[in-house]
């Protein structure tokens, strides 16, 4: 009988299933060759700081100056609603466990937004980002901030994914020929699984005490500087 397992991180989940007596401890012993390449070591260290990444890329659109409007509000509005929607759905169907730090993973995640693609919660952060770029007005960093963003995660989710191939083996290379890595694209066959939405609601408090915090300050730049 198989039984199925969820590869929960940050970087998204993974698609498989394992038979029941095997365990990711049996299956692969140490490193992958994926981890231990140099971008994914250069990942390693963004994965461990990206709570802080996000000061640094919003703070050219809060000091440069820009001329926002009321598209551009609505725009932005979206693009940061969109975004918010599929890092809901990810910690919904992964659970807390996507606000890690460790290398340390201990379930698979087949279902929900994560069979659409690998890396849905960093999907949400790019539209959100590209969101509040859009509010500040200063469109000549829109570009500027395309490339850090696909920079930047591109390293991190090397490191995820060969921490992922480190701990399930075959089984996560089995997913990542069948889910894309970032532009999202429906399952032939949904699969149904369990989904916390309480909890993600709870888990995004602070995400959403941030918005608002940005609000504000784009608020008050647009009226009184």
């Amino acid at each position: 009988m198989a039984r199925h397992f969820f590869a929960v991180g940050r970087q998204g989940v993974t698609l498989s299933t394992r038979p029941a007596e095997q365990t990711p401890a049996e299956e692969i012993q140490g490193l992958s060759a994926a981890e231990m390449t140099p971008s994914a070591r250069i990942g390693s260290v963004l994965f461990k700081n990206r709570g802080w990444l996000p000061v640094l890329f919003l703070g050219v659109p809060i000091l440069a100056h820009g001329t926002t409007s009321p598209n551009r509000w609505v725009v932005g509005a979206f693009l940061i609603a969109l975004g918010e929607a599929f890092r809901l759905a990810g910690v919904a169907a992964a659970g807390t466990t996507t606000r890690r730090r460790s290398r340390t993973v201990h379930r698979l995640v087949t279902y929900g937004v994560f069979s659409w693609s690998r890396n849905p919660l960093y999907n949400g952060n790019f539209l959100v980002w590209i969101g509040f770029v859009v509010i500040s007005g200063v469109m000549w960093f829109l570009p500027i901030a395309v490339l850090l963003f696909g920079t930047e995660y591109s390293f991190i989710v090397r490191y995820e994914e060969g921490v992922l191939e480190s701990t399930f083996g075959r089984v996560y290379l089995e997913y990542k020929n069948c889910v894309p890595r970032w532009l999202p694209v429906k399952p032939h066959e949904p699969e149904r699984g369990e989904y916390d939405w309480p909890g993600a609601w709870k888990s995004e408090l602070s995400t959403f005490l941030q918005y608002a915090v940005l609000i504000v300050v784009f608020v008050v730049k647009d009226r009184f500087f």
